[in-house]
């Protein structure tokens, strides 16, 4: 099938690429598309020097008081092609900073290797446009973050010491928060405002006070930053309770308050840390949405009073954040809520301002008039950049094209089934296999599955078993066969990324039992779902009959005149994971709320585009459509 983009459409894609080439700056850098309409004039340049300071009351910037306006955005979660219109955005609604978090286990995948030069890792890069474009930023490294994120940015390598401690001075855990670092460090160091670059300020460690207590382990991470050249001010970020600020500040750092509301949350964190400023470093204009529940829609009028607040008493802020963007691939998190277990939706649209395609919403309009209407005198706001072309695909059929059943990759015999980590495998798939002896049907028990199980006996469907729902056993038939084969192919999600219950290992945590018998002897075998094992898969369709297992890869394709931005519907599938063009889009799961999985251009090309659908639960293949939204 070819689509043609509508003739507006062709004109502003022409527009971009004629823009593309405004910032190449360093290795590894990528063309940027850079949309903005024609009148914008280049982005003024500052001076070399800035000095930025910390007061008893004030931030200050060149020796006078200055106001941080700013928006949260996430360079993991925007392809490095939009950083520059996304900033452009922010910096139209009236923002004057960049806040941004860095994700260790983004830029450190496997242990030791890691990777600031390739694509969206070149966290470099996207500090530099941010200057380009006119804005200060505030750097969010962690090394705990949060985020929504897979294990809240930490290495789930870490998860293979059977002994973990995060977030504090365990020996393993500090060890490799040093190595991070050290090396990041190099990367930003001559970023920092007090070297000619726009980061005013980085943060030690992420709502500490919400986890633990250890003075020292913040006190080492502040000498560690400050021993690899950090010297720009430090800061904190926690919530605005006593117990909070106490245990997560920083010696001499500002006190960021997740989130500050209310006047009494400024008296509350002056009466801990006299002597510093004092900001909101996360208000909060949308929130995170889980599988299984509706999309995230906070009161819009509690938010326009918040902000009202902020700006009427001139305060600094956050909006925590001004632009999701995507969990591409496996880098959602998950909550420990609900019924222990609440894995959060590929898309981090967050109901933000700018949505996940990166268009103003209604709520950027309502932010943008009052913060204009608050600009101090001389001031103005920037025009909005032109929207990036997104395009609607008709229907396309899909194929069966390979079963997991036939491309299993040789087995590992284990006495006892292994977390997902122990193998050194952060998510994906497992597959654990053994023969039943002596008990042969009756109550399985799995203490405990991480995440979700689709259960089979001698190849015949059973059910699933969903963490998620809280559940850990299935009941297993009786069959004719005296000694059955019984599998389980677990699916790992997202890790853990908030409060105690981050050690979060995927897949058999410990054991299996059947009717009270521990069943032993296994055979394990390992499916990390990589793009690249993906892209090397064997089209066995031809030759082989009917699918008629769940666990199957389906294939399509459509053509394109000229890439353009779109959303792959997967309605008509029930759980599993789209790429395009070896291109990881991330989860869907019928179960809503998020039917739809963003697609960039720059996944895209010119011609024939190709789409791979593995589904854990269907063997039909059902035809997919490109939409030009979300929702």
């Amino acid at each position: 099938m070819r689509l043609t983009l509508p003739a507006a459409a062709l004109a502003a894609l022409a527009a971009l690429a004629a823009l593309a080439a405004c910032s190449s700056t360093g290795a590894g850098a990528q063309t940027a598309i850079a949309p903005r309409p024609a009148a914008t004039p280049a982005p003024a340049r500052r001076a070399a020097h800035h000095t930025f300071a910390l007061s008893a009351t004030d931030f200050v910037l060149d020796g006078k008081p200055f106001q941080i306006r700013a928006g949260e955005m996430h360079p993991a979660r925007i392809p490095a092609e939009y950083w520059r219109h996304r900033i452009r955005m922010a910096k139209a609604m009236g923002l004057n900073t960049i806040a941004a978090y860095v994700f260790w286990n983004f830029h450190e995948e496997r242990e030791g290797t890691f990777d600031f030069r390739t694509g969206s890792h070149n966290i470099a890069r996207f500090v530099r446009i941010a200057q380009e474009e006119g804005m200060w930023v505030l750097l969010r490294p962690g090394p705990y973050v949060c985020a929504e994120w897979d294990f809240g940015g930490l290495p789930p390598y870490l998860l293979r010491d059977p002994e973990l401690r995060i977030r504090s001075m365990y020996p393993r855990y500090i060890a490799a928060a040093e190595r991070y670092i050290t090396r990041l460090a190099q990367e930003v160091r001559p970023l920092q405002v007090t070297r000619g670059g726009p980061i005013l300020m980085v943060q030690v460690e992420n709502e500490y006070g919400s986890y633990g207590n250890d003075r020292r382990y913040i006190a080492r991470l502040k000498q560690l930053w400050q021993a690899s050249g950090i010297d720009v001010p430090l800061y904190s970020a926690d919530g605005p309770t006593a117990y909070m600020l106490e245990a997560g500040r920083v010696e001499g750092g500002a006190i960021g308050l997740d989130s500050g509301s209310d006047e009494k949350h400024w008296d509350l964190a002056r009466s801990i840390a006299p002597g510093v400023p004092v900001f909101s470093s996360e208000t909060y204009p949308g929130w995170l949405t889980h599988w299984g529940e509706p999309w995230a829609a906070p009161s819009v009028e509690e938010l326009r009073k918040e902000v009202d607040f902020l700006l009427g008493t001139k305060k600094s802020f956050n909006f925590y954040v001004v632009h999701g963007g995507t969990n591409f691939g496996f880098t959602a998190g998950a909550n420990a809520g609900g019924k222990g277990y609440e894995p959060d939706v590929t898309s981090y649209d967050y109901d933000a301002p700018i949505d996940e395609q990166g268009r103003a919403t209604p709520k950027y309009q309502m932010l943008r008039a009052q913060i204009a209407a608050a600009l101090p005198a001389g001031e103005t706001l920037a025009p909005v950049p032109e929207p990036i072309p997104a395009v609607a695909i008709p229907a396309f059929a899909m194929r069966p094209f390979a079963s997991l059943w036939r491309n299993l990759p040789a087995p590992i015999a284990a006495v006892h089934p292994r977390p997902f980590e122990f193998y050194g495998q952060n998510q994906g798939l497992v597959l654990y296999r053994t023969t039943l002896v002596g008990r042969t049907s009756g109550k399985l028990v799995v203490t405990d599955l991480h995440d979700f199980a689709t259960v089979f006996v001698d190849g015949a469907f059973v059910g699933t078993i969903d963490r998620r729902l809280g559940e850990k056993s299935i009941d297993l038939p009786k069959v004719a066969t005296a000694r059955p084969v019984l599998e389980m192919l677990v699916e790992g999600m997202g890790h853990i990324n908030f409060a105690q219950e981050m050690i979060d290992r995927k897949g058999v945590t410990d054991r299996v039992t059947l009717s009270g018998m521990t069943l032993m002897n296994w055979q394990v075998h390992l499916l990390p779902l990589t793009d690249a094992w993906v892209s090397a898969l064997r089209d066995d369709a031809p030759t082989a009959p009917a699918p008629t297992r769940r666990g199957q890869f389906f294939k399509g394709e459509f053509v394109l005149d000229k890439p353009a931005d779109t959303f792959i519907d997967v309605t008509g599938y029930k759980k599993g994971v789209v790429w395009v063009n070896g291109h990881n889009l991330g989860r869907y799961w019928d179960i809503g709320p998020q039917l739809r999985l963003y697609c960039p251009a720059p996944f895209l090309r010119a011609g024939r585009n190709e789409v791979v659908v593995l589904d854990l639960l269907t063997t039909s293949a059902a035809p997919l459509r490109g939409a030009a939204s979300l929702k």
